[in-house]
């Protein structure tokens, strides 16, 4: 009986000495891109690096599978690409967000309620809201009425105000 080295079936092949060093697996150089991709749109906020970073660990899968490093490129830009072109397609169906003046979950103040004693001849007037003066003006093509007015859109320090 010898005593030696036991055959392992997933060691590198190796010199007679096993002088050889282990090298990276593929699939290992593919998930550190994919966390580097992922790491890196962390930091910047760029989406799309998320799309490219599902590429890289789909060829990290590849690589698993045993399959060519030819085709593991390919199915990294193959999914890569097709998950940018998927979500900006995705993007562009969905209407655009509404400006930051018009837009209630940006401004609270729109949807409001001010009373509105009194017009100046251009159009503009001031309320007290939420303690303090404000300058108001009508929203284009409405009629300058008294009464209550509902808050349309805040330019500045001015609020846009509709008729209710």
């Amino acid at each position: 009986m010898s005593i030696g080295l036991r055959y392992r079936p997933f060691a590198p092949k190796c010199g007679d000495r096993n002088t050889c060093k282990d090298r990276m697996a593929q699939s290992t150089i593919w998930w550190l891109l994919a966390g580097t991709a992922i790491g890196i749109e962390l930091v910047t906020g760029t989406f799309y690096l998320l799309m490219l970073a599902i590429g890289l660990a789909a060829a990290a899968v590849a690589a698993h599978a045993e399959a060519s490093t030819t085709v593991q490129i390919i199915v990294a830009a193959v999914v890569g690409s097709g998950a940018v072109l998927g979500w900006r397609a995705y993007k562009q169906t969905k209407p655009s967000s509404l400006p930051a003046s018009v837009n209630r979950d940006v401004n609270l103040d729109i949807g409001e309620t001010v009373h509105i004693d009194a017009w100046n001849p251009d159009g503009t007037t001031t309320v007290k809201y939420r303690g303090a003066n404000w300058a108001v003006a009508i929203h284009t093509g409405d009629a300058l009425t008294i009464g209550p007015h509902r808050v349309v859109e805040v330019v500045g320090s001015r609020l846009i105000v509709q008729k209710q």
